[in-house]
């Protein structure tokens, strides 16, 4: 079991950068690949980006490529996600999620989830 609790979150402005932290507890953590979703009003969930077990491939959602770099440490049992160039589009509520073995991109391919943090984006 895996317990995840996401940090970072709060109100920037257009072009401001943030960075989420989820820092995960339980055993196993290095054998999850990580993922970070998010959520707007009004929207369905969905994926932002992804990182292997071994951190050698990350992945990303289109609209956040050369924007956003996800990042973990299996030491310390924490991933990251660095925004810059931040947009009103990114403001939605940020979710860290784990999936044992492989990277996915859908919600159902995860098995746990954090709480969020909520990201807001001022024009």
């Amino acid at each position: 079991q895996v317990q995840l609790v996401e940090s970072g979150g709060g109100l920037v402005q257009t072009g401001g950068s943030l960075r989420l932290s989820c820092a995960a507890s339980g055993r196993a953590f290095s054998r999850y690949a990580m993922g970070w979703f998010r959520q707007a009003p009004g929207k369905e969930r969905e994926f932002v980006a992804a990182i292997s077990w071994s951190a050698d491939n990350t992945y990303y959602t289109d609209s956040v490529k050369g924007r956003f770099t996800i990042s973990r440490d299996n030491a310390k049992s924490t991933v990251h996600l660095q925004m810059n160039s931040l947009k009103p589009e990114d403001t939605a509520v940020y979710y860290c999620a784990a999936a044992m073995g492989r990277v996915g991109w859908s919600t159902y391919e995860y098995d746990h989830w954090g709480q969020g943090t909520q990201v807001t984006v001022s024009s």
